[in-house]
């Protein structure tokens, strides 16, 4: 990977150098500060205070800058529209493209000013948590809040851009009144939702949002999929060339992620009765859903690895494995084998292609659209969660047809073997394989990035990471070098191994992988073992326990909602983990069968409060992991989002042969005895994640 500042330099606009922030030279005087303290030639109150002056001097000259060249496009904005005003009195068609064409020069100005700001913004928060490592001192809240709430705040110009929106707003209206509107008199006030077809507008769209809050929700969700936008993209990155995009094998992948979801979750309400139905005790359920997270474990590094270099091969081949595995659970029933239905869903877990439908979004969506497909993967996700209870909970008939049962326990595997069958068929007719002359072509291609969260850039500056001082890397996790040094070679490769990836881990990329496999592990409990607790304390039909899982899926996208567009903006995201962790805590406590008799409103509550805040802390989690990862786990085979789906399938295979086992002790003991190891990791994890944050403040 190139330093930063050398990135930063080289992204820089060269007529304009003199005028961003001097990222190198703070670089410096913190390391001449380090030095200094160290060797006892100046305290700690004294650095505090010169490099806040030093911050303070170089943010204004950026602002005043900033200001300056508003005040330019407002000016020539303002003659533009003198022009326009005398042209349309005697409108002619060559006048008013000409008119077009200069409004157009304008925004291709105001894209090079939102980019300016952007890459002082990165450098700014790069430069803050810098110090903060350097120094084990929360310096940055200090600046943030003298700086951010003060009524001459110029820090603001740059998190808020403050001013640039009526710039926007003005090249946009007239664009919008020069566009043939085909004898309508309204304007974008009267019509706010009516699209302006204009490039120009759609990048200083694009822009805007990366540096405003305005896409909270979907960069909270899009960090649900762990894909995330470059850091400091280059304004030549901001499309991603057109052969490489096309909308329906982007749907495609959608499809696949939402149609594995439903396969996952459709089973859980029944697979206690066809267990049973097979000869085997109802928690063997537990093996029969893990199974399928057995076999994701080996399936995720395959198809990682196989789409470097193809899409659509791998999703055929899910595609035919998934319909294979779901006719043999199937016809597990008239067989009377439980070694057919255990066979049926490994191949089902072997045909997981959600490493693909994650790289296929990072590698060929538009950077300005790949946020909200990153939020389409996780409401597909979400989606499908809810819909394979409810799913199963109508597949409540009885029939035969040439002696092939079709009831409760078989229809699931039918009705995906038909949902897998038409997408083969779909995805054959409508997928385009995206051209990868782009990626040979560079020596490093894009893929599943797990980068910064460029969106929430004044929330990260409010909020310094988990990053152990004793780390020599940045806080990407990447090595400190300076702008002048040649950063080895080695440096800039992926990793090549699980273990090598492994060995990229900080402490508290750790910690964070750590919470990410206890809330999957209580999660998988809570839905796996819920037919045969429910049935056995309750004696729930299939019908009402699909109603209960379903009613839990869909509570994810609300949840989230609230927690990226609110929760996020007024706590600590380290508040909200470690409170999240505590409430999974609480939810655990009350799911126990100590002392009363155990009833239906405990086990929902308890059941609610554990799923609930399991959604929470993940979120919030991938969040910080996201922002926290080594960039060399953004790309290659082995990369960061691979490491996440491994902990939590594992965490999944754990929790499900926990019930199995759980089982031998009889019914009456399960929910007891499937509690006592959730409850210890989550003690584990708020533990670590205290010691964590303890250790670096």
């Amino acid at each position: 990977m190139v330093a930063f500042g050398k990135k930063l330099k080289e992204r820089q606009i060269e007529e304009w150098q003199g005028f961003y922030i001097n990222y190198k030279l703070m670089k410096k005087r913190v390391k001449q500060y380090a030095q200094q303290i160290e060797l006892g030639t100046q305290d700690r109150h004294y650095v505090l205070k010169d490099f806040s002056r030093m911050l303070d001097n170089q943010i204004e000259k950026t602002v005043l800058f900033l200001l300056e060249q508003q005040g330019h496009l407002a000016s020539r904005i303002a003659k533009l529209g003198e022009q326009q005003d005398a042209a349309q009195q005697e409108p002619e068609i060559s006048k008013m493209s000409e008119l077009r064409e200069a409004y157009r020069t304008v925004g291709q100005d105001l894209l090079k000013l939102l980019y300016f700001i952007e890459i002082n913004a990165v450098g700014l928060r790069k430069i803050l948590k810098k110090f903060d490592k350097r120094f084990g001192y929360r310096f940055t809240d200090y600046y943030v809040k003298t700086r951010a709430n003060h009524p001459y705040s110029q820090l603001q110009q740059v998190f808020k851009h403050v001013g640039l929106g009526a710039v926007v707003g003005a090249l946009s209206r007239n664009l919008h009144e020069l566009q043939d509107r085909q004898g309508s008199y309204l304007s974008i006030y009267d019509q706010p939702t009516l699209p302006l077809q204009d490039p120009v507008i759609d990048s200083i769209r694009a822009a805007v949002d990366r540096l405003t809050h305005s896409t909270n929700f979907l960069n909270f969700l899009g960090q649900h999929a762990l894909i995330m936008q470059e850091e400091l993209p280059a304004p030549s990155d901001e499309h991603v060339d057109d052969q490489r995009y096309h909308f329906m094998s982007l749907l495609l992948n959608l499809a696949n992620t939402f149609l594995y979801m439903v396969n996952t979750y459709i089973i859980v309400p029944t697979a206690d009765d066809y267990s049973t139905n097979l000869g085997a005790a109802p928690t063997v359920c537990g093996i029969v859903i893990g199974a399928m997270a057995v076999a994701q474990v080996f399936s995720s590094v395959y198809f990682s690895a196989w789409s470097n270099k193809s899409y659509f091969r791998p999703l055929v081949f899910s595609s035919i494995i998934l319909f294979l595995g779901n006719t043999l659970y199937a016809l597990a029933y008239d067989l009377n084998s439980i070694w057919i239905l255990l066979i049926g869903r490994l191949f089902c877990g072997f045909g997981s292609a959600r490493a693909v439908n994650r790289r296929y979004i990072s590698d060929c969506v538009p950077l300005k659209i790949r946020m909200q497909a990153s939020a389409g993967f996780v409401s597909a996700s979400a989606l499908g969660m809810a819909c394979g209870p409810a799913l199963a909970g109508l597949l409540q008939i009885k029939f035969k047809i040439y002696n092939i049962t079709f009831n409760q326990d078989t229809l699931p595997g039918w009705v995906m073997m038909v949902a897998w069958l038409i997408y083969s068929i779909w995805l054959w007719i409508a997928f385009e394989e995206p051209c990868r002359d782009f990626e040979e072509n560079h020596t490093i291609p894009q893929s599943n990035a797990i980068a910064v969260d460029n969106n929430a850039l004044e929330k990260g500056l409010k909020q310094p990471l988990m990053i152990s001082s004793e780390d020599k890397g940045d806080e990407d996790g990447d090595q400190d070098y300076d702008d002048s040094e040649e950063v080895p070679e080695k440096s800039r490769l992926p990793a090549t191994s699980i273990g090598s990836a492994y060995r990229l881990l900080t402490p508290s990329v750790k910690v964070q992988l750590l919470i990410y496999f206890m809330l999957k592990y209580v999660m998988e409990i809570l839905l796996s073992e819920s037919s045969v607790i429910t049935t056995y304390y309750f004696n729930w039909s299939t019908s009402t326990v699909a109603i209960f899982l379903a009613g839990l899926g869909l509570t994810v996208l609300p949840v989230n909602i609230v927690v990226g567009s609110y929760i996020t903006n007024l706590f600590d995201d380290r508040q909200i983990l470690l409170a999240s962790e505590i409430m999974v805590l609480v939810g655990i406590l009350l799911n126990f069968n100590v002392i009363f008799p155990y009833s239906e409103p405990q086990y929902i509550c308890s059941g609610l409060l554990m799923f609930v805040s399991c959604e929470v802390l993940e979120g919030i989690n991938l969040s910080l992991l996201s922002r926290v990862m080594s960039s060399r786990l953004s790309r290659g085979t082995y990369n960061g989002g691979l490491l996440s789906t491994e902990a939590g399938t594992i965490a999944r295979v754990i929790a499900d042969a926990t019930i199995t086992l759980a089982g031998y002790m009889g019914v009456s003991r399960l929910l007891n005895i499937t509690l006592i190891p959730s409850l210890f990791i989550c003690i584990v994890s708020i533990t670590a994640t205290g010691y964590t944050y303890n250790s670096l403040y």
